[in-house]
């Protein structure tokens, strides 16, 4: 007689009880301390699967923990009474509990399996970031040690950096490479009210400043016009005015150092058959003097705001420099000036050229003023500004071609005549330094770039004229005309 149904009921329970505390047994012994748990990357970094190690004898006992269950049930129905069959729902249920322990759906335990998915490498190594922290940036992964700044090559570890192109910098090392400097005081050119970052540039040196110090007395120099540097002193003159070192290498301090010069450019003008037949008297003086005789002169037009030569047609009395001022730290002192009476023998009295200014400036200067005297003394009356200031700035121009030969200037203006005298010149005088060359090409761009009316529109219209016509058939139709020829 077949047992009830609540009887079967309850010996299979304890079997199937037996069975799974079997299977909790395994469980403990894969996450219990002999197992080791490594921090799993989700999404998209690689997924790591750890397991714990386990020895063959392991393997075996799970395996033997399985047989004894499956026996305790066979012993179960071996112990019911004879004559009883098992339901064929047990026998099918007991069936497929022993395939699904023997199936393959659990992991086999060994080591550390890696599943690799979209694989990433660090752009700054080339090497598996793997897992762990990393950073991403335009599109590419970075190790934290990795993510550098192009500038200083140290990591980026601020939470926010600057880019340009493909490059990561420090918001301070991209600061220092692209923000203006002032070069007179060394720091970041602040912003205006705007937030535009606002400074000033000299046409021909670059020299980049803050406004401010067009209006704070930083000194300028009286030749070249760069602003002092914090670190580079300039020497301070006895009139008020200021001189770079560079400009200094080559100034001119007294009138007896400027007589070579003004004898050179008087042979220089017969060379171009332009002889000066009078002896014109040539004097270096101070600022105040100068200034004194441009107030006493009636006729002729000067160049503002600052005038640095004149040729003088009236009777004055001139204090001129006759002891160069020796250095004095960072001031020249104790020059002694002498007064000279000028008489006016013929039309130009004298040439008066400030002191101070380095050799190829003040060439420049003579080299106008004498083209001043020589239209005066050849007859030359009642010219306009235009016309008188742009011719004598003219032959400003053909002097500083001839010192500086192969200067990147404006179309030469020297006629053959000039190029053959400033050729023996120049080998009398020898090599000039980059720093006076430097200087030259910047006094050839003044003359060029003048905005003036007189001297800079007057220069460019002379310039072509003689480009033109050369420079006898130019002054001969200004003798005629009063006027360039077209």
């Amino acid at each position: 007689m077949a047992p009830p149904n609540s009887e079967r009921k309850s010996r299979f329970m304890k079997w199937l009880g037996k069975l799974f505390k079997s299977g909790s047994n395994r469980g403990g012994a894969r996450g219990g301390v002999g197992g080791r748990a490594h921090p799993q990357i989700l999404g998209e970094e690689n997924v790591v699967w750890s397991a714990p190690a386990r020895s063959v004898d392991d393997r075996s006992r799970t395996g033997k923990e399985r047989g004894d269950a499956i026996a305790l049930a066979m012993a179960e129905d071996w112990k019911q009474p004879s004559g009883c069959s098992r339901g064929t729902n047990d026998q099918d249920l007991a069936r497929s509990l022993q395939d699904t322990l023997n199936s393959s759906s659990f992991p086999s335990y060994g080591t550390t399996q890696y599943c690799h998915r979209n694989l990433r490498l660090c752009s700054g190594c080339q090497r598996d970031i793997g897992y762990g922290n990393y950073l991403g940036c335009m599109g590419k992964f970075f190790h934290p040690e990795c993510f550098c700044c192009r500038s200083c090559g140290y990591p980026i570890t601020e939470t926010e950096f600057s880019l340009s192109g493909n490059d990561p910098y420090h918001k301070s090392c991209f600061k220092e490479l692209t923000h203006p400097k002032c070069e007179v005081c060394h720091q970041f050119i602040p912003t205006n009210a705007a937030g535009l970052i606002e400074y000033r540039c000299h046409p021909f040196w670059s020299q980049k400043y803050c406004p401010s110090h067009e209006h704070d007395n930083t000194a300028r120099c009286c030749s070249c016009e760069r602003l002092e540097s914090r670190d580079a002193r300039y020497y301070s003159l006895e009139d008020g005015r200021s001189l770079c070192l560079e400009c200094m290498e080559s100034a001119i301090m007294d009138t007896g150092d400027c007589q070579p010069l003004y004898h050179a450019i008087r042979d220089y003008y017969e060379g171009m058959n332009m002889k000066l037949d009078q002896q014109i008297p040539m004097l270096l003086v101070q600022r105040q003097a100068l200034n004194e005789a441009i107030f006493g002169e009636k006729n002729g037009y000067h160049h503002m705001p600052e005038t640095r030569g004149l040729c003088l047609s009236e009777e004055q009395t001139v204090a001129s420099i006759q002891k160069r001022p020796r250095i004095g730290g960072h001031r020249l002192v104790g020059m002694r000036t002498e007064p000279r009476k000028l008489t006016r023998k013929c039309e130009v009295t004298a040439i008066l050229v400030l002191y101070g200014l380095p050799r190829l400036l003040t060439g420049a200067i003579l080299a106008h003023e004498l083209m001043h005297g020589w239209l005066r003394l050849k007859g030359y009356r009642n010219l306009n500004p235009e016309v008188e200031e742009g011719i004598c700035q003219v032959l400003s121009y053909m002097w500083l071609e001839s010192e500086l030969p192969g200067s990147k200037g404006m179309p030469s203006t020297s006629t053959s005549a000039a190029s053959s005298s400033s050729s023996s010149s120049s080998s009398k005088k020898g090599e000039k330094s980059q720093v006076e060359k430097k200087l030259g090409d910047f006094f050839m761009h003044q003359i060029a770039h003048d905005a003036t009316p007189a001297y800079g529109e007057g220069f460019r219209s002379a310039n072509a004229a003689v480009s033109k016509y050369g420079l006898r058939r130019t002054l001969d139709h200004i003798r005629l005309t009063g006027n360039f020829p077209l």
